[in-house]
């Protein structure tokens, strides 16, 4: 929405979600999330697990920093796509705006956004060590923690080699991706 109106209200707050969002870290976000939510205002479990109250603010801690990386890059992307010169000629033959918008703009504008997401799986992995410490979730990132702590190698060096097996299957699953939406990448 914000590449399709540069300059007006939904471009300049799609813009500052982006920029809070990239600046703060999940750790530090996931503090602040706590404070603001379970501490002062009491509305959600500080940690923990058990019902859907105690899956928000961990999920909102880690998403928030990919969804503004993605919401920044798209809006880049997507402004640059609506300047090339098949989004103009699609316009002057008079098809409906969404056609050109979903279509047209969208399908080569999402690349780098398949990278960018692709590469963030990289973030989520890390981000959920801390993210799982702040908010006593027993997952992989707590037993990670757990083990660098205790000197466990062995349990650290599997952590590892299945945090890189997933992300090396993520990447193969994002080649996969881009020959399925740019059939010209499939032919290269």
């Amino acid at each position: 929405m914000s590449a399709l109106r540069p300059g007006q209200a939904v471009d300049h707050a799609a813009k500052l979600f982006a920029v809070i969002g990239q600046a703060a870290p999940p750790f530090f976000f996931s503090l602040v999330l706590v404070k603001l939510f379970s501490l002062q205002l009491g509305w959600l479990p500080t940690g923990g697990y058990g019902g859907w109250g105690h899956l928000v603010l961990p999920m909102v801690a880690l998403g928030w920093y990919v969804a503004a990386g993605v919401a920044r890059l798209t809006r880049s992307s997507m402004g640059a796509v609506l300047q090339a010169e098949y989004i103009r000629f699609a316009r002057l033959q008079g098809l409906p705006e969404h056609v050109v918008v979903l279509r047209h703009a969208l399908k080569n504008a999402i690349l780098p956004v398949v990278t960018f997401v692709a590469l963030q799986f990289g973030v989520l992995m890390g981000g959920a060590v801390s993210v799982e410490v702040v908010f006593a979730w027993p997952g992989l990132g707590q037993l990670l923690y757990d083990s660098i702590n205790n000197l466990d190698y062995t349990v650290v060096q599997a952590a590892v080699t299945l945090a890189a097996v997933v992300f090396v299957a993520i990447n193969l699953v994002v080649d996969v991706l881009y020959a399925w939406i740019d059939p010209r990448i499939r032919y290269a």
